[in-house]
């Protein structure tokens, strides 16, 4: 089957990306969008997966519940992802860990482009986000040391009505109430909505509908 829209994607995230107008719609309050870099000790930097698919004639993207024993966001919901290692470059990290965490092939993953750099104050990281494509539903396995859960996310469905919620949460930072995509009893929200947020975004000033 053909899908005339992954052309469209590549050309549009070579274009100029809405990045923080984008991000802010899902900006948990008082947090920052970039980096004092002088002020820190160490420059962290990390890469994620937003991995398009279809599966029952909608697209899907991969998302997980990370295990509550995580160093870094635990429990929470986030895409494939990890560290930027020494000497790796930000689009092996993406693939390296969506394979280790939810048993994607780098074989199987045709990469798009990026989405804009997202700093997250909390953890002090850079995060590159970078969209890939499958033409099939992967056969997931979940490393369970790393994600509880495996949560399939229909895009398709939240980029004709993008539902967003208002919640309050006990975080790092104390409580506070956040914008959130409500999906399947899960709470969507941080780092991993404004990503979401900007893709979203992405695909509505291309008029692509992902079908």
């Amino acid at each position: 089957m053909e899908y005339p829209f992954i052309q469209a994607i590549q050309q549009l995230l070579k274009g100029d990306l809405p990045g923080e107008k984008a991000h802010r719609k899902m900006l948990p309050p008082g947090r920052k969008l970039s980096a004092n870099f002088e002020e820190m000790a160490e420059v962290k930097y990390s890469s994620v997966l937003l991995l398009l698919f279809p599966h029952d004639g909608r697209i899907y993207t991969c998302l997980t519940r990370r295990n509550a024993n995580m160093k870094t966001h635990p429990g929470q919901i986030s895409f494939p992802g990890g560290r930027i290692e020494e000497g790796e470059s930000p689009e092996l990290t993406a693939m390296r860990e969506a394979q280790e965490e939810v048993g994607i092939s780098p074989l199987d993953v045709q990469l798009l482009g990026m989405l804009s750099q997202l700093y997250i104050p909390v953890s002090g990281y850079t995060i590159f986000p970078y969209v890939g494509w499958v033409d099939h539903k992967p056969e997931f396995v979940l490393n369970q040391a790393e994600a509880e859960k495996l949560i399939l996310f229909p895009v398709q469905d939240f980029l004709q009505e993008e539902r967003i919620g208002q919640v309050e949460l006990d975080t790092i930072r104390g409580r506070l109430t956040v914008p959130y995509y409500p999906y399947a009893g899960e709470i969507i929200w941080g780092a991993t909505a404004m990503i979401l947020a900007e893709f979203f975004e992405v695909l509505k000033e291309g008029s692509l509908t992902l079908q």
